[in-house]
């Protein structure tokens, strides 16, 4: 007598097996840079990554304000300058909502629904002002797919709170010390291995 053949369905991913990775430190430690190079190496594994980056703006030497990139399109707006005026100010800079939202927001909708991995840099303190990009970081962490997030270190917005007191992120600090090897920390814990 022939034997039934069962299939059987794959387990759903449990949110805790999927990598959450929070990369924190203190101003100019390097986040962005780090968070570069992590994504040249999943590239380099053919994994499509998606989400948003932020860009510094230099002039004569100095940083005057920020660009927000959709990674998945290399669309860019200026969202932060010192020349921008705003009813929302960060240190020096202007905060352009619209800009955040038009082009930082729908990068992060778009890696939810399209890429393999999101990024989200920065979570910051002029980017938690905006009450589509804490949602939209909220679906991103509740997403079953994998993501790197660079967090402010000091900040006590509630989304930062939140973010730091989840138990389903692993946050790693950027120092002068570990920048060089903490990508390739960062890249076995993406590919589930144990560090």
């Amino acid at each position: 007598m022939p034997e039934e053949i069962v299939e059987i369905e794959p387990e759903d991913v449990k949110a805790s097996e999927v990598p959450k990775i929070g990369i924190t430190g203190l101003p100019n430690t390097g986040k962005t840079q780090l968070l570069m190079k992590i994504i040249d190496m999943l590239e380099a594994e053919e994994m499509i990554v998606g989400g948003m980056i932020t860009e510094a703006i230099i002039f004569r030497n100095k940083k005057v304000g920020f660009y927000v990139i959709d990674w998945l399109t290399k669309k860019k707006r200026k969202f932060a300058h010192e020349n921008i005026e705003s009813k929302i100010h960060v240190e020096n800079y202007g905060v352009d909502m619209r800009a955040l939202d038009a082009v930082g927001v729908k990068a992060i909708k778009a890696a939810i629904a399209e890429a393999d991995v999101i990024i989200i840099d920065e979570v910051g303190k002029m980017e938690v002002e905006s009450p589509g990009f804490v949602q939209v970081v909220n679906d991103a962490l509740d997403s079953d797919k994998p993501l790197i997030l660079t967090l402010h270190k000091k900040s006590r917005n509630p989304l930062l709170q939140d973010i730091r007191r989840r138990d389903d992120l692993r946050i790693l600090e950027v120092t002068p010390v570990n920048r060089n090897l903490l990508p390739y920390k960062i890249m076995k814990l993406m590919m589930g291995e144990a560090v």
